[in-house]
């Protein structure tokens, strides 16, 4: 369990330095990566310590929460039983999401406090386009990453607002430098249904240094349903992946996140860490 003190100070200025903690046994896991669950993967177990439990069966050290777990607007003494349980799991939460903000600035400072108690490095969200001019002045005062989610097609044949790379950097390039993106891997490849080809690859690339976290996820487009790495009726080449997360520096969160619709997916979690632990160990 590492001791959120020694997490590494992020600001604007040092955004190219790592984002986030790791444990030497992180580190051996997943070839200094850090690499946990996003908890809506356990969304069908209510309770925060119960999500943990399968965190914990599945081998994972780091978690990004979301608020069915931990609701947002929890006391200051929930959210310390709350860092407490994990502890007691050996999970680290290190982000939270997907949140959505707005221009309201007080609103949002309370996310901000929210996370700044949980002590997680980033966000992952949703943002209204006119919530930047508040998002910068959080974001320079907590430390704390805001990392845009796409969240691919929506319905009605359109596209979420953010939904790509693109649209992205245009939003953010003249903001904070703690403003980016938290790539989805299945999103992005389930927009291949609306004829849109967005190649996870690429969109890693173009991110650049505001890559600050990703949902990894495989999607078979035929089926419509998340697959676990290697399926062979999926299509995310993890191999690839990480290769791009390597050339763009990548020091955020990886949050490995699983949509299909068991009632206990952590069989299928499962084979996800494995096949990425394996893949970090060969050569990019």
């Amino acid at each position: 369990m590492l001791d959120r003190r020694s997490f590494l100070a992020l600001s604007g200025a040092a955004v190219g330095s790592a984002l986030l903690p790791r444990s030497a046994a992180a580190a051996d896991d997943f070839g200094g990566l850090t690499v946990g669950i996003q908890s809506y993967t356990f969304r069908n177990f209510k309770e925060l310590e119960s999500a943990l439990k399968k965190t914990q069966g599945v081998g994972l050290k780091y978690a990004e929460l979301y608020r069915g777990h931990l609701p947002t607007d929890s006391s200051k003494e929930k959210i310390a039983a709350a860092k407490k349980l994990c502890a007691e799991y050996g999970v680290t939460p290190v982000a939270f999401g997907v949140e959505s903000f707005s221009k309201n600035h007080e609103k949002n400072k309370k996310l901000f406090e929210f996370g700044k108690e949980l002590g997680i490095k980033a966000f992952s969200a949703d943002p209204d386009p006119d919530s930047f001019d508040s998002l910068d002045k959080l974001c320079e005062e907590y430390k704390i990453a805001i990392a845009i989610h796409p969240h691919g097609p929506v319905g009605g044949g359109k596209m979420h607002r953010w939904a790509d790379a693109t649209a992205v950097m245009k939003a953010v390039k003249d903001h904070n430098e703690l403003i980016g993106t938290c790539l989805d891997t299945g999103h992005l490849i389930r927009s291949a249904q609306l004829g849109i080809d967005l190649d996870p690859v690429k969109q890693i690339l173009e991110m650049g240094k505001r890559n600050f976290g990703l949902h990894l996820k495989d999607h078979d487009n035929k089926r419509k349903t998340d697959v676990p790495y290697g399926d062979p009726t999926g299509k995310l080449d993890v191999p690839a992946v990480l290769k791009a997360l390597k050339d763009v520096k990548f020091s955020g969160y990886i949050s490995i996140e699983y949509e299909a619709h068991p009632e206990d997916p952590s069989a299928d979690v499962k084979k996800c860490v494995d096949y990425l632990k394996d893949a970090t160990k060969k050569p990019a």
